[in-house]
């Protein structure tokens, strides 16, 4: 049985998502990523921990620290899932541009 967590509910927290947003841009050992924020170090390894286990971080050994970074290829699934509601989106968005363009030429 897989017992990775679900993906979605990771980024459902805003503390993971946050956590998310810090690292995007450079990979960070716990403790630099725990100074962010007001929560014990504990409860911040947890969601590193939930993270991980979704693969949405990778984490890489430098010497006795680990760093952890943005796992781009699982935030592109969730790009392309978001995708499709983009999708949807923009089409009524251009039937609502339809519609205002036809009521203000009347």
């Amino acid at each position: 049985m897989d017992t990775r967590r679900d993906t979605f509910q990771a980024i459902a927290d805003p503390t993971r998502r946050a956590i998310l947003l810090l690292i995007a841009s450079q990979a960070m050992t716990p403790n630099a990523i725990a100074e962010h924020f007001q929560s014990s170090r504990q409860a911040v390894s947890k969601h590193i921990r939930i993270l991980s286990e979704c693969e949405l971080l990778r984490q890489q050994q430098s010497g006795r620290e680990i760093y952890y970074q943005l796992n781009p290829s699982k935030m592109k699934e969730i790009d392309a899932w978001l995708q499709k509601f983009r999708e949807i989106w923009q089409d009524r968005f251009n039937e609502l541009d339809k519609i205002l363009l036809t009521m203000n030429t009347k």
